[in-house]
């Protein structure tokens, strides 16, 4: 089995960052997905190596030219869905944007990624995943008192409200295309998606749980219990310990069982001074020896590890976590299908033919082929650059 979604055809226009992410959900789980791919594309760093745009099928195309749009529009007749992550107007002005492509396959699901989405007063301005969780919130929640907000790499914007944000609205509207017989776009927004991800820190905002300002409050680092530690070989641990009964576990394996000042657990006016003794008791002994302490202990505990410190640890390894590719480590597919389990990726590499015979199941003869490939029309390229 291929996974899941096996028979789902994709056509996913190239981009960074969100929109392959997406692409790469799909393709993982069993999607045959088209990478479109342009002539003059920068590249982040060794194109071989880049995790986000494995197991694609791709095909080299100059849009500038209206024989590839025709392409375009063929490839969409046979297509399930499209993911394309230009600024708002782009894809029009080459002809190929969902009103174009739905006349083609009026059950085209059409996928747009942008920072700010389709509307808006700013919807074509330039931005990236810190601008983006900028505005809607998120960001202000992430980082220690007193100090600036500090960016979770781009986990939320580009990842979490980006591509798998796009991802769901791609397999929804799919849904609802088989249902109905007829597609629709999707304005997928990282702004939106990184303020939907927000959705409990809103809860409990309207409760009253989330009073204080950033690095004050239960799950930003406010609270002594849900922190990350510096231990004595200046390494981390982190620590979650919410409910009482895990509480309770990490005072007894911290040493402060019975010690009337760690008693009160939500009494935030003490979380500071706690904070401070938690700290200093951390700092005692290296992170090992933490581990070896908190070992079998029901106290939300764990080590924080650095990338290739997770390659190794027992719970990932059982799991396969992550796999090696073609030299490459790297995530596995996600999530784990009992009847329809997916395939191992395939890194991207060049593929001599491949753009050829992608085109050729469309209808073209040699002839034309022959054509449209002495004119620049399609290609392989896969070119690595130093580009950020």
């Amino acid at each position: 089995m291929a996974g899941p979604l096996e028979g789902l055809r994709i056509l996913e226009f190239a981009g960074l960052g969100a929109g392959p992410f997406c692409g790469m959900m799909l393709a993982d789980n069993g999607a045959d997905v088209v990478l479109i791919d342009r002539p003059t594309r920068a590249r982040q760093g060794d194109a071989a190596k880049d995790v986000l745009n494995r197991s694609r099928q791709r095909v080299v195309l100059d849009l500038k030219q209206p024989e590839s749009v025709e392409i375009v529009k063929r490839f969409a007749r046979t297509a399930d869905g499209i993911i394309e992550g230009f600024r708002p107007g782009v894809m029009e002005r080459l002809g190929l944007g969902p009103d174009d492509l739905l006349k083609e396959n009026p059950r085209l699901v059409y996928g747009r990624m942008t920072g700010w989405g389709q509307s808006g007063p700013i919807a074509d301005r330039a931005g990236h995943d810190i601008n983006y969780i900028a505005l809607s919130g998120a960001l202000d929640a992430c980082g220690r008192a007193g100090g600036a907000p500090t960016p979770p790499v781009n986990l939320i914007g580009d990842f979490g409200g980006g591509g798998m944000f796009l991802a769901f609205g791609m397999l929804a509207g799919i849904l609802s295309a088989r249902a109905t017989g007829r597609g629709q776009t999707i304005d997928c927004a990282m702004t939106d998606g990184s303020a939907l991800l927000s959705a409990m820190l809103w809860t409990m905002r309207a409760q009253g749980r989330w009073p204080g300002a950033r690095g004050e409050n239960l799950l930003d680092t406010g609270a002594h219990f849900y922190d990350s530690y510096e231990t004595a070989d200046g390494l981390y641990v982190a620590v979650g310990a919410i409910e009482p009964q895990f509480y309770a576990q990490f005072c007894e394996r911290l040493g402060v069982a019975g010690d009337p000042q760690f008693a009160s657990q939500m009494d935030r006016a003490a979380w500071p001074a706690l904070k401070r003794r938690v700290a200093a008791i951390f700092a005692s002994k290296t992170r090992q020896e933490w581990v070896d302490i908190f070992a079998g202990a029901d106290a939300c505990f764990s080590p924080v590890l650095s990338m290739g410190e997770a390659l190794a640890h027992p719970q990932n390894v059982a799991r396969r976590t992550f796999i090696e590719i073609d030299g490459v480590a790297q995530p596995a597919p996600g999530p784990r299908f009992s009847m329809t389990p997916a395939a191992a990726p395939d890194m991207p590499r060049p593929a001599p033919g491949d753009g050829r015979r992608l085109i050729a199941a469309l209808g073209y003869d040699d002839e034309t082929l022959s054509l449209f490939e002495a004119k620049g029309v399609f290609g392989v390229r896969m070119e690595s650059a130093d580009v950020v």
